[in-house]
């Protein structure tokens, strides 16, 4: 065995995140599970993503596998003594002791009730909803609890019973040979896959599962001001939770459309105002749009490219305080193109009023011939 077979039980990489980890092993459990999987193989394939699962999402029993292999996870030893010794639970100390004298550590309690995983929504948003708020209805497929079973997994009438084999521990104990001896550690109950409890007569909805596939709806209220990037958390709108634990949480994760008039930096909006030669010169009073509406703008004689102008609280209310923010306009002087006869006169004179002295272009090859065509 390699140091990936581990991984490529449950389909991961091995840079995995322990919440990529977990979401694996709920797939890969649930799709070799014996009493949905009836396939041969089935239910040893079903023991290997246990045995994987239980090695990666511990933290210390991973980074063993990672370093020395199945052996090294298996019997927690690492080449460089009682690694993980810190006065409080002894680390590994009381994992060795309780391999050899098969007691010592706690277990975790398999009936134990655990909390459903969370889920995640993408949600996009205009421009002007993300800075007002807004209230939207999303809809999504989650794992609810059984209704036919109400979770128990069993069908109708009937309940689970105790696991003989592992007595409701949810575990039992193996001895292995390794390379400090006969060694015992703790594995999943093949017979109840951990649950403590064996289901003889599975519920015919959720196939034992205890939880069945439902379109679930919920309202978002969106705060005025949000970004890009940004979460919104709704406690219990996640999968149902196991052993009667609380569902998961959903998070809302916030898109923002981009405005086709204006760009935004946190509180800040930005807008690019265009002004054409004689109302930069002249000055002028111009409509400048807002998110808030439009705003009427003095424009002073004489305006350059590039100069911006503050409108004060016209920008995005900040979520941490609801502040608003200022809009920025950055003004942008157009030259003008495709002049007539008598525009092209009044700037001649315009610029003799001014002693601006302009040389007239030269003219090339075909205007020359141009020229000696109109002469005719």
């Amino acid at each position: 065995m390699n140091n990936t077979e581990f991984y490529d039980r449950l389909g991961v990489s091995k840079d995995a995140s322990q919440d990529e980890i977990k979401k694996a092993y709920r797939k890969m459990s649930k799709k070799y599970h014996p009493d949905i999987n009836k396939e041969a193989g089935a239910e040893q394939k079903y023991k290997d993503i246990q045995e994987a699962y239980e090695t990666l999402s511990d933290s210390q029993k991973r980074a063993s596998y990672d370093q020395f292999g199945a052996a090294g996870a298996q019997g927690g030893f690492g080449g460089g003594g009682f690694s993980g010794f810190d006065g409080a639970g002894f680390g590994g100390f009381e994992d060795i002791f309780s391999s050899f004298f098969g007691g010592g550590g706690a277990s975790r309690n398999s009936n134990a009730p655990r909390q459903g995983d969370d889920l995640q929504y993408r949600i996009n948003l205009k421009f002007e909803e993300a800075i007002f708020g807004v209230e939207k209805e999303v809809s999504y497929n989650r794992e609810t609890t059984c209704r036919t079973c109400t979770g128990s997994g069993a069908k109708p009438g009937t309940s689970p019973v105790t696991c003989g084999r592992c007595h409701g521990a949810g575990v039992i104990n193996v001895d292995t040979q390794t390379p400090l001896g006969m060694m015992r550690r703790q594995v999943t109950c093949d017979v109840c896959h951990g649950r403590g409890k064996e289901i003889k007569e599975p519920c015919h909805i959720c196939h034992g599962t205890g939880h069945e596939k439902q379109a679930h709806t919920v309202t978002v209220k969106v705060p005025a001001g949000v970004e890009t990037g940004q979460k919104i958390r709704l406690s219990g709108q996640g999968e149902a939770g196991f052993n009667g634990g609380p569902y998961g949480d959903l998070f809302v994760v916030i898109q923002v459309q981009a405005s086709d008039k204006f760009d935004r930096e946190g509180t800040t909006i930005y807008y690019k105002l265009n002004l054409n030669f004689v109302q930069a010169a002249l000055g002028d009073t111009v409509h400048v749009p807002t998110v808030h509406g439009d705003v009427d703008l003095m424009i002073p004689e004489g305006t350059q490219t590039g100069k911006k102008f503050r409108l004060k609280g016209k920008g995005a209310p900040s979520l941490r305080n609801g502040v608003v923010g200022d809009q920025y306009v950055t003004i942008n002087v157009v030259t003008p193109t495709n002049l007539n006869d008598q525009q092209k006169a009044a700037l001649k004179e315009f610029a003799a009023a001014g002693n601006i002295a302009v040389q007239p272009q030269k003219k090339g090859f075909f205007d020359k011939v141009k020229d000696a065509f109109d002469d005719l």
